[in-house]
């Protein structure tokens, strides 16, 4: 599994990159601030509920949760599923909102 920190995220999101970028947080979470991924739950992750990543296995998709500890934690079960190129955001949510207030 592969890392990016939330200033080396921001800044590819600003640059107008396509990314394929993944919420693992609940959807509450999700629902109160997200930075434009797409929701798929650890939980869903876990039982296999992956269908809208599912064609992505050869591409880059880049997780994130509140933390870093959920997304890292569905990093290894995405690998362990055949996704060859996975990024946890370290420190997730909780460092975007630290380092880019409001």
């Amino acid at each position: 599994m592969n890392t990016i920190d939330v200033h080396q995220f921001k800044s590819r999101i600003e640059s107008g990159e396509a990314l394929h970028v993944v919420d693992v947080r609940e959807p509450s979470e999700h629902d109160e601030f997200n930075v434009g991924g797409i929701l798929i739950p650890l939980g869903d992750i876990r039982v296999g509920d992956i269908e809208p990543i599912e064609s992505l296995k050869d591409q880059e998709v880049i997780l994130y949760c509140r933390s870093g500890n959920r997304s890292g934690q569905a990093a290894m079960i995405l690998e362990s599923m055949g996704f060859t190129n996975v990024i946890n955001v370290t420190g997730g949510m909780l460092s975007w909102r630290e380092n880019f207030p409001g």
